[in-house]
């Protein structure tokens, strides 16, 4: 089979939502030269998301094709952050922005590659922002910006519409595009991408570009990726699935990617592994057919969990995983990732002192609705304790049961499971 090139592998993926001109990319991609591109990432929280991912791995495939990345954390754009429909961002403190500068970069680089012929740049914005006076940011950026496309931008329209927007945020795109042309006359950079939220700044640097320089550069953005209901993926309703793990435990990162739609599958995995297009239209045979098997969503959390976590935690998270419904040494696992994952099925907790009996334990964790009923699933062999038949319904558990010092697993037939944390 021929190899696709990669704009065809970009579309295939379904990652190219829009782009300039069409033509004009391929021959810039598929060209055989090295392609000098951008991706942006304002440090507006403490860590990246899932939505940020999209950009990391796609700059990932770019480099891997033989493109030079220009990985940019803006230490100025963070200042302010790109409008948004809900409303004005609060405005962090210069020193919170620059740390959660350091912590972006530092999730960003395991990723890329700073070696070799089309070594990865890490880039600041703030460099080249400082030190910009304010006239000179009017004369030679303003001055390409009519204000009337200005405000025919979809995010300025609605904003307006609900109440109004600050002149801080409405310049955003001024930034961002000042952003492009810097890279440009710096670096000869002739390609940024980003997510299509952000179509109109990767366009309104291109234009800059044209306008300020002559030159013609290219710009594509990603789509944006939503449930099968339309809805934003998060971890919870209205919650981001962060790439730090002090921010989400890899535990639940692993268990978000296993549980997604059937239906979403085959975008997720285009998107979010480096699987090769076989192996991809193999798991979307066999989703099809065998659903119950899970295999696509089993590929898909180990591949994206090693991407963001190593295969150590992948190992560590998926031994827990089959640990907790039977299939290994509860007391095997390591306390951390065991903790998390109890955290995630939804721990009771009691107090310290005397353990109840194992009976009232089914009943105030919810896996039995009294204890008549705790007592019939002990009789009819169905509960356990740590992955142990519980025999004896007069049971009462001892500090040696205690996992990790602290956690007493408990389980209803093969997939009811409960956690107690005593203490």
């Amino acid at each position: 089979m021929t190899t696709p090139s990669l704009l065809d592998d970009l579309e295939w993926r379904g990652l190219i939502a829009h782009s300039t001109d069409r033509d004009a990319l391929r021959a810039a991609l598929d060209g055989g030269g090295s392609v000098r591109f951008y991706v942006g990432f304002d440090p507006t929280a403490p860590s990246l998301h899932m939505g940020h991912l999209v950009q990391v791995l796609t700059a990932r495939r770019l480099q891997q094709a033989g493109h030079t990345p220009y990985a940019l954390v803006g230490g100025a754009t963070g200042m302010i952050g790109d409008p948004r429909d809900s409303g004005e961002r609060t405005l962090n403190p210069a020193e919170t922005v620059a740390e959660w500068v350091g912590r972006v970069r530092a999730q960003i680089e395991p990723f890329l590659s700073f070696e070799g012929d089309n070594a990865a740049t890490m880039v600041n914005n703030l460099d080249w922002t400082e030190g910009l006076s304010t006239i000179d940011f009017l004369r030679d950026v303003g001055k390409h910006f009519p204000v009337n496309r200005m405000l025919a931008r979809d995010t300025v329209k609605r904003r307006l519409e609900a109440g109004g927007i600050s002149y801080t945020e409405f310049s955003y795109v001024l930034l961002q595009s000042w952003d492009f042309l810097s890279l440009h006359r710096r670096h000869g950079v002739t390609l940024q991408f980003g997510g299509s939220d952000q179509w109109g700044n990767l366009t309104g640097g291109a234009e800059l570009v044209r306008r300020a320089d002559g030159a013609t550069v290219h710009a594509f953005a990603t789509p944006l990726l939503t449930k099968a209901d339309g809805t934003k993926y998060g971890k919870t309703e209205g919650g981001a699935l962060w790439l730090d793990p002090r921010m989400l435990s890899p535990y639940a990162f692993y268990q978000f990617w296993l549980n997604v739609e059937d239906e979403k599958l085959p975008e997720l995995l285009r998107v979010f592994t480096f699987l090769s297009r076989e192996e991809i239209e193999a798991l979307d045979a066999e989703t099809a057919e065998r659903p119950f098997r899970r295999a696509g969503q089993k590929a898909l959390a180990e591949h994206v969990t090693t991407l963001v976590h190593g295969a150590e935690e992948t190992a560590r998270i998926q031994a827990a995983s089959a640990a907790l419904f039977g299939g290994g040494e509860l007391q095997a696992l390591d306390p951390g990732t065991l903790g998390a994952a109890l955290t995630e099925v939804g721990a009771t907790s009691v107090p310290g002192g005397p353990i109840p009996p194992v009976v009232d334990l089914l009943v105030a964790s919810g896996l039995s609705r009294s204890k008549g009923e705790a007592r019939r699933t002990v009789g009819e062999g169905g509960a356990y304790l740590n992955n142990t038949r519980v025999e004896d319904p007069e049971l009462v558990p001892t500090p040696a049961d205690l996992l990790g010092g602290r956690w007493l697993v408990l389980r209803r037939g093969k997939k009811n499971l409960a956690a107690v944390e005593v203490g």
